[in-house]
C-alpha cells in the first residue's frame, strides 16, 4: 500500500499529492520533455540486499525517491513505512543512494530518483528485476508397480528466470544416466533394470539446483541366478546353494524327486539369506545323494532349477544349473497352487 493509501484514512491524501507536485515540480519550473532522464537496470537475487544509487553534485537543491507513486525518502526524511528501505549513511556528497534489504519479488518495478538542481528538474530510472532460485514444489511419490506397466513421474518447479528440469536415473547396479528434460518424465513397459531412483534436478543457473528424488519399484518374477552342484563324500558336510532375484524377494522350497525336503528332518537345514537359500547336510550318506530342485516363487511367478549332490568321482556338471524338463511341471503345478493359497 502506498503512503496515500495509509494517510487516505486521515484526509491527508490530497496533502501528500501536494507535497508530490511541490517537490518534484516547483511552481514556475515546468517539466520538459527534454529533461534528462537516466535509465539502468540492477539484478538481485531473492532475499539479497539492493542498493539504488543517484548521482548529486552541490547544485542540487531537492531529491528524491519514488517508487511507482510512492515517496520513499524525501531528501533525508523517510516517507515510507516499510522498515526494509534505508537511506545509505555512507552516501558520498556525489551520490544519493538508497538500500532495500531482504528483497522480494513484490519489489520488483521501476524506481525514479528525482532532482532539482538550478531549477531544472532531472531523474534516474531504475528497474530492480528480482530473481528468484529454482525451488521445487511439487513431485511424485515414491511408487510401486509391476513389470511391463507403464509409469508417470511429475516435478514441478518454479524460479525467476524460469525454472529447466531434467531428470537422472540412478539404478540399484550403481550406473547413473540422464533420462530426459520437462515436469513429466514417462516410462512405458518398464522393465526391473529401469527401477531405482529418478532425480528431478531444478535449476536456472541463480544457485545450486534443488533436487528431489522419486523411487520407483519395479515387481518381477524370480531368475535363479546360480545353482551350483556340489560333489562331497560320505560322512562330509555338503551344501547346494540356490540364488534367485526377485522383486519382491522371493521365497524358496528344496525337493527331491517329487519330495519336498522339510528343514531340520534327517539331519537336513535349510538356511535362506536373502535372495539366497542354502540346503545343507551336516553328515552326508549315500542316500543323500541324488537330484534336487530348487524353487524360487513370489507373486509374480516362479521357477526352478535342478542341483545335484553326487559322490565323489561322479562325473557331473558342476556348473549345472538347468530348469527341470517336461516331469517337473506336475512338481512347479502343485508348488503353485500351494504357494497362492497363502495369499
Amino acid at each position: 500500500m502506498g503512503i496515500c493509501g495509509y494517510l487516505a484514512m486521515s484526509g491527508k491524501c490530497l496533502v501528500v499529492i501536494g507535497l508530490k507536485l511541490l517537490f518534484l515540480v516547483p511552481a514556475g519550473v515546468p517539466t520538459r520533455s527534454g529533461d534528462s532522464v537516466l535509465k539502468d537496470n540492477i539484478t538481485v537475487r531473492q532475499g539479497d540486499s539492493a542498493v539504488l544509487k543517484c548521482n548529486v553534485d552541490s547544485k542540487v537543491s531537492r531529491v528524491a525517491w519514488l517508487n511507482r507513486t510512492t515517496i520513499l525518502f524525501a531528501g533525508t526524511e523517510k516517507w515510507s513505512l516499510d522498515p526494509r528501505v534505508i537511506l545509505m549513511e555512507n552516501t558520498a556528497v556525489t551520490e544519493y543512494s538508497i538500500k532495500i534489504q531482504n528483497v522480494d519479488v513484490h519489489d520488483e518495478g521501476p524506481y525514479v530518483c528525482s532532482i532539482l538542481t538550478n531549477k531544472k528538474p532531472q531523474s534516474t530510472k531504475v528497474h530492480l528485476i528480482v530473481q528468484v532460485p529454482a525451488r521445487i514444489t511439487n513431485i511424485s511419490k515414491d511408487v510401486t508397480v509391476n513389470e511391463g506397466s507403464t509409469v508417470n513421474l511429475m516435478c514441478l518447479a518454479v524460479g525467476r528466470p524460469e525454472a529447466s528440469i531434467i531428470w537422472k536415473h540412478h539404478s540399484p547396479r550403481g550406473t547413473h544416466k540422464f533420462v530426459t528434460e520437462g515436469e513429466h518424465l514417462v516410462l512405458t513397459a518398464i522393465t526391473k533394470d529401469q527401477s531405482g531412483s529418478y532425480e528431478c534436478i531444478a535449476s536456472n543457473d541463480i544457485s545450486s539446483p534443488d533436487v528431489r528424488t522419486v523411487q520407483v519399484t519395479v515387481n518381477y518374477p524370480p531368475f535363479i541366478s546360480k545353482a551350483r552342484s556340489t560333489g562331497t563324500a560320505v560322512g562330509q558336510k555338503g551344501v547346494l546353494q540356490c540364488e534367485a532375484s526377485a522383486v519382491p524377494r522371493a521365497d524358496f522350497e528344496w525337493y527331491k524327486e517329487d519330495r519336498r525336503v522339510l528343514n531340520g528332518l534327517n539331519g537336513v537345514k535349510i538356511e535362506n539369506q536373502g535372495k539366497q537359500s542354502m540346503l545343507i547336510f551336516f553328515n552326508v550318506s549315500e542316500e543323500d545323494y541324488g537330484n534336487y530342485t530348487c524353487v524360487a516363487m513370489n507373486t509374480m511367478g516362479i521357477t526352478n532349477a535342478s542341483i545335484i549332490l553326487y559322490g565323489p568321482g561322479a562325473m557331473h556338471d558342476v556348473n549345472g544349473a538347468t530348469v527341470l524338463p517336461h516331469c517337473s511341471v506336475c512338481l512347479l503345478l502343485t508348488v503353485t497352487s500351494t504357494y497362492l493359497v497363502k495369499f
